[in-house]
């Protein structure tokens, strides 16, 4: 099986009255070898998951580990202004030792659009504006750029990124505005829920998509996915189609990874919609009974 690489997402409701809960949880998915541990974005209280700004809390998370790399999974880019994105990005890039990875998204909820004054019409357009700008800004010093949102001239960034033309860009969605702008802005493509025929959909679209063989070849295929492990109570229903089935087991999981993975897939965030205090067991579950079956992990 070709190498998937495998990382947990941070979503549930951590204790507010321990902050450090999530660190420890971020050591640990270390210790036990995962490759990375994803954050969302969210401005206003969702009920749902952890509501957090995530460059924020991967800044601590960076400092609590030293190997784990860090994913935005994803973050809302019209939501911060370009140069904010393109410095707080770096910023976490060099303190992380090159760690980032910039997982963004147009973002889709009205009441946080609406609180932070950008019209949610205009999110595609910002997004490509800022991410624009963003690599205009990692890649020149001094950089010049004249955006329908954002301009400056001979601009030199407080901090050059560590990583050669800043972190990797993975574009979330699955429309094919999503899919040019991945191929256009980004390194890779981030989905949700998939499984192995959606997955090999899309490299099929990016491939028409996509205006040479290697533009679409040089994209890092990666995907959420939900994961409930046995004996562990769900906190909230998945939002989409379970890893491994219903009632999953260390083979039924380990044989949707495979598909995923024969279907090009190589980065893998488990999303696991449990309550924080089962977070440390339901990983340890995953490393101990799915990833020895992982033949080529």
């Amino acid at each position: 099986m070709p190498l998937l690489r495998l990382g947990v997402s941070f979503q549930p409701r951590w204790p507010v009255d321990d902050g450090t809960a999530i660190l420890r949880a971020a050591l640990r998915a270390e210790q036990l070898g995962f490759d990375h541990v994803a954050v969302g974005n969210r401005l206003l209280d969702s009920g749902f998951g952890l509501d957090t700004d995530p460059l924020v809390l991967l800044a601590a998370v960076a400092g609590a580990t030293t190997r784990l790399r860090l994913l935005t999974s994803v973050l809302v880019a019209p939501y911060y202004p370009a140069l904010v994105l393109a410095n707080q990005a770096a910023t976490l890039d060099v303190v992380s030792g090159g760690r980032l990875i910039l997982g963004i998204g147009t973002g889709w909820n009205p009441d946080e659009f609406d609180a932070v004054g950008v019209p949610s019409r205009e999110r595609g357009a910002r997004t490509d504006d800022h991410l624009a700008a963003a690599r205009a800004l990692w890649t020149t010093r001094p950089a010049d750029f004249d955006g329908p949102f954002t301009q400056f001239r001979a601009a030199r960034l407080g901090v050059p990124p560590v990583t050669r033309g800043g972190p990797p860009v993975w574009i979330g969605g699955h429309s094919d505005a999503a899919l040019r702008r991945a191929l256009r802005f980004g390194d890779g493509w981030y989905g949700t829920g998939i499984d192995a025929a959606q997955l090999a959909d899309v490299r099929s679209r990016l491939g028409e998509l996509a205006t040479t063989t290697e533009e679409a070849d040089r994209m890092t295929l990666a995907s959420a996915v939900f994961l409930t492990p046995p004996g562990i109570p769900a906190a909230v229903p998945a939002p989409g189609r379970p890893l491994g089935g219903p009632s999953p087991t260390p083979a039924s999981v380990a044989d949707a990874l495979a598909e995923l993975a024969e279907a090009g897939l190589t980065v893998c965030t488990l999303w696991l919609p449990i309550a924080a205090e089962h977070v440390e067991r339901a990983m340890e579950w995953i490393a101990a009974e799915v990833v020895p079956r992982l033949g080529g992990h």
